[in-house]
């Protein structure tokens, strides 16, 4: 099976947040000799797809149950669009008193991604989609001055900010959910299984002698087993004229140093935020980063279609 993946980001979802749960009936693909079962829905504003091989056809159904329901708990955590998740009340508030493990999970993960990519990827850049949203040249230049996530306080015990300063997790929260529905069906006994909760990670292989083969915009493909892609694309976001759906942080601009950005690592979470961080870097600061990421493959698109891999 090959599966086409585009990733186009609306101003809703980037900005300020979008549903992250609308499912589908799920139903069952003949491949070969098995069955597969298949279910689509929508995660933070993208269409998602679980293609479940489990020996037992009724426990892949209940299993089809407790993705739903698991992903229901983690948009009470990770969504912007409700005002009563967990992440719009650390924003409004700028402190959470006992956050929950994914949150402060997540959001260590978000940190090593920051450092690694020498600060690219920065979940603190919500005032900026917001100060661009208005359009305002003067909100915009302001909003500058709340970006650092460096200067948020992460602890198990509570997560503080300062006045002004806000948190979008868009470009890790697609990869964390995806590996956190990864392991929930693996625990319960998944083989040969592909989740893509907007990032993708495989359980096994398509069969035992062949990968899942994920077809990439522009060209090229990747086959994963028991591995995990993330892909960031520079092009469909725009406020006035065409730009790219990325911020600089450093810069405030709306910028991105390739048309294409695909990370395989073993994690979706940190795939998903390297791809952010690295759409923002030139070839040499991502050959940098690198030996502090064992097993991570780097594929990167210029804007002329032409390929650099770094491994």
């Amino acid at each position: 099976m090959r599966i086409d993946r585009r990733r186009f980001l609306t101003i809703s979802a980037a900005a300020l947040g979008a549903p992250l749960l609308a499912s589908l009936p799920a139903s069952v693909l003949a491949d070969g000799a098995s069955q597969a079962t298949v279910w689509r829905g929508q995660a933070l504003g993208a269409p998602v797809q679980l293609i479940l091989n489990h020996p037992d056809p009724a426990r892949a159904q209940a299993m089809l149950r407790e993705t739903a329901a698991e992903l229901r708990r983690l948009e009470a955590i990770f969504t912007l669009y409700r005002a009563d998740s967990e992440l719009s009340d650390l924003n409004r508030s700028g402190r959470l008193i006992a956050p929950s493990p994914e949150i402060h999970d997540a959001l260590t993960l978000a940190g090593q991604a920051h450092r690694v990519t020498g600060g690219r990827f920065d979940p603190s850049i919500q005032p900026l989609w917001r100060a661009y949203a208005t359009g305002d040249a003067a909100a915009i230049e302001a909003a500058r001055g709340l970006v650092g996530f460096d200067r948020i306080r992460i602890s198990r015990d509570r997560i503080l900010m300062e006045p002004g300063m806000q948190l979008t997790l868009n470009g890790i929260a697609q990869g964390y959910i995806t590996d956190r529905i990864t392991d929930l069906l693996r625990a319960g006994g998944a083989d040969h299984t592909l989740v893509d909760m907007g990032e993708f990670r495989a359980i096994d292989g398509r069969t035992a002698d062949t990968p899942w083969r994920i077809t990439l915009a522009g060209g090229g493909e990747v086959a994963l087993t028991d591995r995990a892609l993330a892909t960031t694309e520079a092009r469909g976001f725009t406020f006035d004229g065409d730009l790219p759906h990325l911020i600089d942080p450093a810069t405030g601009r709306a910028r991105a140093d390739w048309a294409r950005m695909s990370v395989i690592a073993d994690s979706a979470g940190l795939a998903d935020a390297l791809s952010t961080g690295f759409s923002l870097a030139p070839a040499q600061a991502i050959r940098d980063a690198l030996p502090a990421l064992p097993g991570v493959e780097v594929r990167a698109l210029d804007r002329y279609g032409v390929e650099t891999r770094f491994t």
